[in-house]
């Protein structure tokens, strides 16, 4: 065991004795060490104008990514090389190429924000040096800019492309050297704290089952993009916290026979390539689930035991069928994940357990979609989703199965939509049945997302547009009057 939190910060190594649960990575780095490139703008994960980069091993392989510094708990960066922006520069010493591309196309202003574009955009010059137009437009999707506008952004991430010089980028040089500092750092518990503000991060997985035996009210933190509001917003008090996000066996995935076993602690970013190969109808939704510094940080397993009537993954999880292995210091259970939702506030969850993986049954021949309906296309909070998977011998639905979120307490399968599906004719008629039938099933609320009346004319347009896309047909958007 060790009392220390062990990181990389820009090329230094750090060392906290002293660290509460409540510390945020952006409050370390502007009050203590007095980096404030890295700005505060929404401490809530949404602006982007707190992004730094996270490199952290994946099995032995160093990977960076841009994440939100300002819902990022310091506890959380034991293991890993933080990057800001002070850290980047040319092989001149000047400007790095991200940075001169966007003084040459004009991509700053007031400048608030240029700091997180900046390190968005060496995240995606790294990973991508060729990027599309699609490919840049997502990795912007978490940065927001309210007075230059994204267009001399996007040259910009254009022309620093075209200036290329990865292989001669500091990360490139020095990775070899901070792979082997971060790989010679112990897989040990790592327990420390501040007065009574404590925090725990387990060795592995059969440690953290230990951690919940002996500390059954503790917080489980994996990648707190939901957590860290109640810290900066609701200022919860979330102490002792145990972070997860960096057991190396809570993020495996493994495909086996006809499902895939993932690992609770997977990010969304790190199960998109396989999303995009078994499940690509599920693509455009899954991009949806916040902006990339989110999907870099958030968990699917976080996303579940959550217990958000309004997580995008339950329902597309609940229409496949799929099901979560429960942990504790007595053993393993396995719940199908419709069932974990008890009702709003509540999951079949006991004391000391906590969710280990998630056993998501592959497709096969079935059809799949997802849909979801926010304010604003990306990077907001769902109004209602939902995802359905429906099977059928070429002529009559064998069996459907149709999940929503946003329209109760809890995320659940419509049952009476179901049951005018199933065994009936796959046509235009049947869906408009079943289109009918979902005011049967939920009793939405009123809020400001969205009204009750909303989402039930929501939820029956999704059955519409699924028919619609599998008949080939495009939806269309009927104009206000």
């Amino acid at each position: 065991m060790s009392s220390e939190l062990h990181f990389i910060l820009n090329d230094r190594d750090v060392r906290l004795a002293e660290v509460g649960a409540h510390d945020t990575l952006l409050d370390f780095l502007r009050l203590d060490r007095h980096l404030t490139g890295t700005k505060e703008g929404c401490a809530e994960g949404d602006c982007g104008a707190c992004t730094v980069l996270v490199g952290r091993l994946h099995d032995g392989a160093l990977r960076y990514e841009p994440v939100n510094a300002c819902i990022r708990f310091l506890a959380s960066c034991h293991g890993c090389h933080i990057v800001t922006i002070e850290h980047l520069r040319g092989t001149d010493g000047g400007l790095h190429p991200v940075q001169r591309a966007m003084v040459e196309h004009h991509g700053s202003q007031c400048g608030f924000c240029t700091p997180g574009f900046v390190m968005a955009l060496y995240g995606l010059w790294m990973q991508t040096p060729h990027p599309s137009m699609l490919e840049i437009e997502t990795a912007l999707q978490g940065n927001l800019c309210r007075c230059t506008g994204y267009e001399p952004i996007v040259k910009a991430a254009f022309a620093a492309a075209e200036a290329g010089g990865q292989n001669m980028d500091a990360l490139a040089v020095e990775r070899d050297a901070i792979t082997a500092r971060l790989a010679a750092m112990p897989a040990i518990r790592v327990e420390a704290a501040r007065g009574d503000d404590r925090v725990i991060l387990p060795a592995d997985a059969a440690d953290l089952a230990l951690v919940l035996a002996e500390n059954p009210k503790a917080t489980i933190v994996a990648g707190a993009t939901d957590v860290g509001l109640w810290v900066t917003k609701f200022l919860r008090n979330i102490s002792p916290a145990v972070f997860i996000g960096h057991l190396a066996d809570l993020k495996r995935i493994e495909i086996a026979g006809d499902h895939i076993n993932i690992g609770a602690g997977v990010t969304y970013s790190e199960f998109e390539p396989v999303l995009r190969a078994h499940f690509p109808e599920a693509v455009d939704y899954w991009l949806r689930i916040g902006g990339w510094q989110v999907r870099n940080a958030g968990t699917i397993g976080g996303n579940i035991a959550n217990g958000s009537p309004i997580g995008e993954t339950p329902p597309l999880l609940i229409a496949l069928g799929a099901s979560i292995t429960l942990r504790s210091t007595e053993g393993q259970r396995v719940v199908p994940i419709e069932d974990y939702f008890i009702e709003y506030g509540k999951q079949d969850r006991r004391p000391g357990e906590f969710v280990e993986s998630i056993r998501m049954p592959l497709k096969g021949k079935a059809r799949i979609a997802a849909y979801k309906v926010s304010k604003r296309h990306h990077a907001d909070i769902t109004a209602s989703a939902a995802a359905f998977r429906v099977e059928t011998d070429g002529a009559t639905i064998i069996d459907a199965r149709v999940a929503f979120g946003g329209m109760a307490g809890i995320p659940k399968r419509a049952s009476h939509a179901e049951a005018a599906l199933n065994g009936q004719p796959f046509t235009k008629d049947t869906f408009e049945a079943a289109a009918k039938a979902v005011a049967n099933d939920f009793q939405p609320l009123s809020d400001w997302r969205a009204s009750a009346e909303y989402r039930q004319q929501l939820a029956a347009n999704f059955f519409r547009r699924f028919w619609l896309e599998q008949a080939g047909e495009e939806p269309r958007l009927r104009r206000a009057e």
